[in-house]
């Protein structure tokens, strides 16, 4: 009895502490609030614009999408990221052309002889006359030409002529700009003698056959004179031109050759093998320069040289 009691006690306990707590929450926790609308879904809802957005109709699209766009893409073909300001495109260095077959005048500052020059020897020369090109000053008068001598031959006893084979390396004009030249002596050589420039710009010596034929009739001469008088008949006079010529033509055998000389203040001409292509802006010159004043060589006879055969 006492433990139904105790158990309907508890239960009413129970039931009256559920009752008492539900009215705590309710209104701890309070009405719900509305659902909120943000002013883009309000404006859906009403069939409103955004005022923050450009407006658009139906079947066409925002023009600022479409520029950027563009914008993007235009920078995108120029290799250039679209910062707004235009880039500067680079520009090759100018070139001004010297075409080949150029003649350039030049005269010579150094001596060169076969008789002790030698292959690798160096020359130097001056140009005399400004060469033009697209009507300004690309080469002034004065400025320098460096090369070397790449073959020296001396003349031969018989026959065989000296020869002189140069190379032009360098241009450097008076702004001190330098350039590879690449070219070989060509037309004539004013050296006083009677050196020739051939087609590949060998410079060869006189052979002097002249003076060989004339050596050889003045012994055969005196010779003949000197065995007519030695026997006073026909006879004689013939045995002493014989020995008179072989006389001459021993002259001529133990000689050499006239060499081949390029005095001091000798001219030349520069011809390029190839396209002289000089920097627009490193051939601004105003005025066409002045070269050296050099005299030049006096005229000369060619002679041989005496020496021993061994």
């Amino acid at each position: 009895m006492n433990r139904r009691v105790s158990f309907s006690r508890a239960c009413l306990a129970i039931l009256g502490a559920g009752a008492l707590a539900f009215p705590v929450m309710a209104q701890q926790t309070g009405p719900m609030p509305p659902p909120s609308t943000t002013p883009a879904a309000a404006n859906k809802q009403n069939n409103q614009v955004d005022p923050a957005k450009p407006a658009t109709t139906p079947g066409t699209v925002s023009s600022q999408p479409a520029a950027a766009a563009t914008t993007v893409a235009a920078s995108a073909a120029a290799g250039s990221p679209a910062t707004g300001s235009a880039a500067t495109p680079a520009h090759p260095v100018a070139n001004i052309e010297v075409p080949p077959g150029t003649h350039i005048p030049l005269v010579l500052h150094n001596a060169i002889s076969t008789r002790s020059t030698k292959a690798g020897d160096p020359v130097y020369l001056e140009t005399l006359f400004p060469i033009m090109a697209d009507g300004h000053v690309v080469i002034p008068a004065g400025s320098y030409v460096s090369g070397e001598v790449t073959e020296s031959k001396r003349p031969g006893r018989v026959k065989g002529r000296g020869e002189i084979m140069i190379k032009l390396n360098t241009l450097i004009l008076p702004n001190g700009y330098m350039v590879d030249l690449n070219a070989t002596p060509g037309g004539s050589a004013g050296t006083g003698g009677n050196e020739t420039v051939d087609s590949e710009g060998k410079i060869k010596g006189d052979t002097d056959k002249a003076g060989d034929a004339g050596t050889i009739a003045s012994t055969t001469t005196k010779g003949a004179e000197i065995g007519g008088l030695a026997t006073l008949s026909p006879k004689g006079v013939g045995i002493g031109a014989g020995i008179g010529a072989a006389v001459g033509l021993m002259a001529v055998l133990l000689t050499r050759g006239p060499e081949a000389e390029l005095p001091r203040g000798t001219t030349l001409e520069a011809v390029l093998n190839r396209p002289l292509f000089l920097e627009a802006a490193k051939v601004q010159f105003t005025s066409p320069g002045q070269a050296s004043t050099l005299a030049g060589p006096p005229n000369r006879e060619p002679l041989r040289t005496k020496e021993l055969p061994f």
